[in-house]
């Protein structure tokens, strides 16, 4: 398959299309940068595109966003936030729909805050969005895909959990120094999947025609916090003894906090009726693995 790919140098982008080209896909990177040999360029902000580029193209995958954990949320960074996934994902739309030959899927990324902060309610696609800024974000995101799908492009809005790989390091080392523990009381859910089956269930996008609209990825077992304290520290032999209160998660951080704070319970259960199975559906071996640990 050609498949264009949006941040292609991100977390899961990097790893992407590392696992799309071993696979014999021919795949070309959507940058904002002078582009080389198998790149389009494009400008969210300015509103341009290199459209005749994309011709031809079987697949889109959108990933491209501000981070949502680049810096305080000021004004200014949640504008970046939010205008960074709605202007581009429009931007890049508009291009698609109005092509001659679109491609036949656009896999657009989301991701499980569309949900807001739901306590131990488990969450299916048809769940409706939360009412903090994320869910609102997220939700706006998601819409801008609609003029794809009336083009007749498949879409699918990926909400990923908590992707856990590499970036487990940062916090890893922090546990290592005897310093991890829970978050709040610990009570609040994690939806989360590992990179490896993030880049499976792309793969699985890609290829299953029966998959459109919202769905849920994250392993079919959502933890707690306190839970998936207790793993990692038992990952890394290391105790799990202190807590970092919500009240000062919140005073340190602002409306930032919401990032570690809001409870997510996502259910897998569209995905893997599809025939998807995850390598990794339990935390304990998908931490062992990520951690290297045998």
């Amino acid at each position: 398959m050609k498949i264009l790919v949006s941040g292609s140098n991100g977390f899961i982008g990097s790893a992407l299309v590392a696992s799309l080209t071993e696979n014999s896909h021919d795949v070309t990177r959507l940058v904002r940068r002078v582009p080389r040999h198998g790149e389009i360029r494009w400008d969210p902000e300015g509103g341009t595109i290199d459209a005749d580029g994309i011709e031809g193209m079987d697949a889109v995958v959108h990933l491209a966003a501000e981070s949502i954990a680049a810096g305080r949320w000021t004004a200014k960074q949640k504008a970046r936030i939010r205008d960074s996934r709605v202007n581009g994902t429009r931007l890049l739309v508009e291009t698609l729909a109005q092509m001659e030959q679109p491609p036949g899927v656009l896999a657009c990324a989301s991701s499980d805050v569309y949900y807001g902060d739901r306590g131990d309610e488990v969450l299916s696609e048809d769940s409706g969005p939360g009412t903090n800024f994320l869910a609102g974000v997220t939700e706006e995101w998601e819409a801008q895909t609609a003029a794809a799908a009336e083009a007749g492009i498949r879409v699918v809005n990926m909400r990923f959990g908590m992707v856990i790989g590499p970036t487990v390091a940062g916090v890893a080392g922090r546990f290592k120094k005897g310093l991890g523990g829970k978050l709040g009381d610990g009570s609040h859910y994690i939806s989360w999947v590992t990179l490896d089956d993030a880049i499976g269930a792309i793969h699985h996008v890609l290829t299953t025609e029966a998959l459109e609209g919202p769905l849920n990825i994250a392993a079919s077992n959502p933890v707690t916090n306190a839970d998936f304290t207790k793993t990692l520290g038992r990952g890394l032999g290391r105790p799990t003894l202190l807590r970092r209160p919500a009240f000062l998660m919140r005073l340190l951080m602002g409306e930032m906090a919401e990032i570690e704070l809001i409870s997510v319970r996502m259910d897998s259960t569209r995905l893997m009726d599809s025939g998807f199975r995850f390598l990794y559906p339990e935390l304990e071996g998908a931490m062992r693995s990520v951690l290297g640990r045998p």
